[in-house]
């Protein structure tokens, strides 16, 4: 084995590259209804109340597979996920796209959101087979990457696309499109180098299983460090916010307060989502060469509750907002430190699970902020619509957005509970 060269960068950033796309395609199915919010209100007759639920039925089943998700790719490996989660895919994007009804819009959104939950954590456990460990952060950072071009994807193209052939002619492509990956991962990703010919840069090379026990007992051994809670639960008000702003109610509320038209709205929060994307590996790898978490993690959450004060509360002209918004997008980028922390808080043997756990974090942001803003809205509605959207003044946003700072504040206070790993992997 010690003969057998590493896999070379090009074929390990291709393996990585082919789950990383079902990353990107879960991403633009999360950020999709952002720019559709007319048509979904209008053309199943509902409030901002229900549509936060729909595009939150993504993340209800999302959620709810990430502890399996984490565990199967420690059991079983990634390929089979990554493979059967785009074929998921396909079938609840069509689903969506042909929805008769919002009951067969919800289904649509939640099979899509179960099967696209494999991407992320599969794409770490590849990391960690297919890249040295010094890499982990960067291919960490990479993936949010990947993931924001395809919120960007769902932002002015797919507004274009939508006003050219309708949203649901774009999704049924969509679903086509992912069909398509589902076969190309089922012929070329390979779990480990191993199988390829190539020598495995993970510790023990296999998949560990017959090591773990039990999957409750690796769950719960999981849970019993502190850490795992904590970088949980920090991420549903960091990067929650970003999700629930960018992902839903950005367009809108740009359209209604600032009078932006709808592209030039989805350009802003796109804009926001790359901000996302730079930040993520940048502060990876900055966090990497301080040899700390910590520090770096909670300076940058002060600065973007500091930066989503002035965003909710002041009334600032379009061009300051959306430069504070970039900014925003940026320091959020952050949850790859809480990654990276949350590997290296467990035994190698368990990343894996802990991933999985603590990537339920950022998307309990979106399930539980998503719908949240939306009540807000709905609760301070005046009466107003044109065209059977509603619309929502000043102090409505206002208070939608302050479901999101709350949240922001008790991340904050959070981080410091947490117990520093010094960028070193847990002992056995």
């Amino acid at each position: 084995m010690s003969e057998r060269p590493f896999p070379p960068a090009r074929l390990a950033w291709f393996v990585w590259g082919l789950g990383a796309l079902l990353y990107l395609i879960a991403f633009y199915q999360r950020v999709a209804p952002a720019v559709i919010t007319d048509q979904l209100m209008t053309e199943f007759a509902i409030g901002a109340a229900a549509l936060g639920n729909l595009s939150a039925f993504y993340f209800y089943s999302y959620v709810a597979m990430q502890i399996p998700t984490g565990i199967l790719a420690d059991r079983w490996g990634p390929r089979k996920l990554l493979a059967a989660g785009a074929g998921g895919a396909a079938l609840g994007t069509a689903l969506f796209a042909l929805a008769p009804s919002l009951w067969w819009a919800n289904a649509g959104r939640l099979l899509i959101g179960g099967s696209v939950a494999v991407g992320f954590v599969s794409m770490l456990k590849l990391a960690t087979h297919w890249f040295a460990p010094r890499q982990f952060a960067l291919a960490s950072g990479m993936a949010l990457f990947m993931g924001v071009v395809g919120g960007v994807l769902a932002g002015v193209p797919l507004r274009m696309l939508v006003d050219a052939f309708g949203w649901r002619a774009v999704m049924g492509v969509s679903a086509a499109l992912t069909a398509l990956l589902c076969a190309a991962i089922w012929l070329r990703v390979r779990d480990d180098p191993l199988e390829a010919g190539y020598a495995s840069h993970f510790h023990g090379a296999g998949h560990g299983t017959g090591q773990h026990g039990s999957i409750l007992r690796g769950l719960m051994e999981v849970l019993s460090y502190r850490n795992t809670w904590i970088l949980v639960i920090v991420p549903i008000g960091v990067a929650g916010s970003v999700l629930t702003f960018a992902g839903l109610w950005g367009v809108p509320y740009l359209r209604q307060i600032h009078g932006l038209e709808t592209k030039m709205a989805s350009a802003i929060t796109s804009a926001f989502l790359v901000a996302w994307a730079l930040g993520g590996p940048l502060l990876g790898t900055w966090s990497e060469r301080m040899g700390r978490r910590k520090p770096l993690y909670v300076i940058t959450t002060a600065l973007a509750l500091a930066c989503w004060t002035a965003i909710i509360f002041l009334p600032l002209p379009v061009a300051p907002l959306a430069a504070l918004l970039v900014v925003t997008g940026f320091l959020s980028g952050n949850l790859i430190i809480g990654f990276a922390w949350a590997k290296e808080s467990v035994p190698v043997r368990l990343m894996g699970t802990a991933s999985g756990v603590c990537n339920m974090g950022p998307l309990m942001g979106g399930m539980f902020l998503q719908p949240g803003v939306g009540w807000m809205l709905d609760r301070h509605w005046s009466g107003a619509s044109d065209n059977g959207v509603r619309l929502y003044d000043a102090a409505a946003w206002q208070a939608g957005f302050t479901v999101m700072y709350a949240c922001l504040i008790l991340s904050l206070a959070l981080i410091v509970l947490a117990r520093e790993s010094h960028c070193k992997q847990a002992a056995t």
